[in-house]
């Protein structure tokens, strides 16, 4: 990061739902590099956003050419449109957000700081967010979860809202994988990271497009992704079962021997324990199974994203 230039900060906003936010979008961060005094672009992945955001976004690029527009050919979720985004931009740092306006477009003033500080990678920190109870709860939970499973050292409570260096970026795009869950990656890189603490806002426009079931998928992506603890649970199990049915087998030699009359028998029990084992072994299928999955997913090569589109490509580099 050299002092003798102006940085060149690219914003990259994953848009899916968010056609009546984006305006405001625009101009909140317009107004916040405006105000560093850096240069910039705004990069608007449109991930085949049902609503008219296309519309929307040509119309902002006709008017700032600062505005690029990435089109996806369909939804890829948010982690194929940061993806898209960090491979199509030309800043000095990258600066990733989701075009909802939960996360505050001013905190990248601080992002920026921490960044001149020295720091590679700068996240967002949820001190607090606007939501249920359960839901406040249910995220701590995991992110706690995810940090105790984990390989590598996961902060708490941090999203996708973050500050990446331009070396931190070439990093990610250089990874080959294509079910990509891009916090626990970027932990994984390394380099120098920090945090700011802030407050996450409800949803300004429309409807949130999570749901309890999408909150597990994303949990089970993050642990399978970043954890053999799922495995290491298997064999626990395994190891504790067939100890278990050795006391088992004990107990009930030495009761028949006893008094054979208080020995558990019939058909019930046979039931009962014909179920836990199976429960159990189905249990142990799911979670290989998930891993399966993930690497099915991974050997078929297939691109994090596919790209329709796009509106206001900065010039190819000249020539020598």
């Amino acid at each position: 990061m050299a002092d003798d230039k102006t940085d060149r900060l690219t914003a990259v906003v994953a848009c899916y739902r968010d056609a009546p936010a984006v305006p405001e979008m625009h101009e909140r961060l317009s107004t916040t590099f405006q105000k560093l005094g850096v240069d910039y672009e705004i990069i608007f992945v449109n991930d085949a956003s049902p609503d008219n955001a296309r519309d929307v976004l040509e119309k902002l690029a006709e008017i700032d050419p600062r505005v690029r527009v990435i089109n996806h050919s369909r939804n890829f979720g948010s982690q194929g449109a940061f993806t898209s985004g960090m491979q199509a931009a030309t800043g000095d740092a990258v600066i990733l957000l989701d075009g909802d306006l939960q996360d505050p477009p001013e905190i990248i003033e601080a992002f920026y700081e921490k960044w001149k500080e020295g720091n590679d990678v700068v996240y967002g920190v949820r001190v607090k967010r606007q939501a249920s109870r359960f839901l406040q709860v249910a995220y701590k939970a995991f992110y706690r979860t995810f940090r105790a499973t984990s390989y590598v050292k996961i902060p708490l409570d941090a999203g996708d809202f973050s500050l990446l260096d331009r070396r931190v970026v070439d990093v990610l795009n250089k990874l080959p994988e294509t079910n990509r869950f891009l916090r626990g990656m970027r932990a994984w890189v390394g380099f120098r990271q920090t945090g700011v603490p802030y407050v996450r806002a409800e949803r300004a426009y429309g409807e949130t497009t999570n749901s309890l079931l999408r909150n597990f998928g994303w949990a089970r992506k993050a642990i399978i992704s970043f954890s053999y603890k799922p495995l290491d649970f298997i064999m626990l199990l395994a190891i504790t079962t067939c100890a278990l049915s050795l006391l088992l087998i004990v107990v009930q030699v030495a009761l028949r021997i006893l008094d054979p009359k208080i020995v558990p028998s019939g058909l019930t029990t046979v039931i009962v324990l014909i179920l836990f084992m199976g429960g159990v072994q189905l249990l142990c299928l799911s979670i290989i199974g998930s891993y399966l999955a993930h690497i099915y997913e991974e050997v078929k090569r297939r691109p994090a994203y596919v790209v329709e589109s796009t509106l206001n490509d900065p010039p190819p580099p000249a020539e020598d």
